[in-house]
């Protein structure tokens, strides 16, 4: 599943090529991937920001039109800017058309994203057809809000990571990462303050890293301009059972916890 910096690779490159531009029109090919009223409430309005809100993408229109188109990849969601004389691709959902000319198409084979229209937070009158967690954001938290959040919490830190009402943007992949570059066993459970600042700088630096190398490609994941990232080769626990741990040489180790799975090294990594 795309997770933070997949998500911000991608908010990132329709934020450059989006902006601005008025939508012309849009197809939608399933109508199950869609939550929320009538799309063409959209039809003319102008694109003013592309941002992320944890792991969903959150497009602002113009003030004529107070509304927000929200994006989740689910697990194999991709978001494609193409001219609009590109075949339409096997598992392409829905395409906007905007001036330009240019398309933004949103294919997923496997059908767990969604996108949905929500009202601005001005404009009220109903509920939004998709909720974005209200946890914090990784690279924003500061020291003591962190600790507060996660000190002396009874459940593991690993499923605690993955709640998104408590954090929201991580998942397994840089929860693994950054458990072990913070030393801490995914098992652990009431951390120490000290042991939650390194924690929260390591997230912090995993996040950053991953986002610079434009995201992990292991699955579908490609960026706005359909092109792979290249975090996955850094990856020092996430996917790798068996193989030695680059720090101890231990067999990287797998478990499930809640039915999640966990890699870590059990030498470097204590509870």
């Amino acid at each position: 599943m795309p997770e933070l910096p997949e998500v911000e690779t991608v908010a990132r490159g329709l934020r450059a090529q989006l902006a601005g531009r008025r939508l012309a029109a849009v197809h939608l090919y399933r109508r199950s991937v869609y939550r929320g009223p009538s799309l063409q409430h959209l039809i003319g309005g102008e694109i003013g920001t592309v941002a992320r809100a944890g792991k969903f993408l959150v497009v602002h229109l113009d003030a004529g039109r107070p509304w927000q188109l929200l994006f989740h990849l689910g697990m194999t969601g991709q978001l494609l800017l193409q001219p609009p004389e590109a075949p339409l691709a096997k598992h392409t959902h829905a395409r906007f058309d905007f001036d330009g000319p240019l398309t933004l198409a949103f294919r997923d084979p496997r059908r767990f994203g969604r996108i949905g229209l929500a009202p601005t937070p001005e404009q009220g009158g109903f509920a939004p057809a998709l909720h974005i967690p209200s946890g914090a954001e990784p690279l924003e938290i500061g020291e003591t809000e962190f600790a507060s959040l996660f000190h002396r919490r009874q459940a593991p830190i690993k499923n605690a990571l993955l709640n998104q009402k408590l954090l929201r943007g991580l998942g397994n992949i840089y929860a693994d990462e950054s458990l072990h570059r913070a030393g801490i066993d995914p098992r652990a459970r009431a951390l120490s303050r000290p042991r939650l600042r390194r924690l929260r700088a390591e997230i912090r630096a995993v996040l950053e890293e991953a986002i610079a190398a434009a995201g992990s490609s292991i699955s579908d994941y490609v960026d706005s301009a359909g092109a792979p990232g290249w975090f996955h080769l850094q990856h020092r626990v996430y996917g790798h059972t068996g193989a030695p741990c680059l720090q101890c040489g231990s067999p990287i180790r797998r478990l499930v916890l809640a039915g999640r799975s966990a890699h870590f090294c059990p030498t470097c990594q204590r509870r």
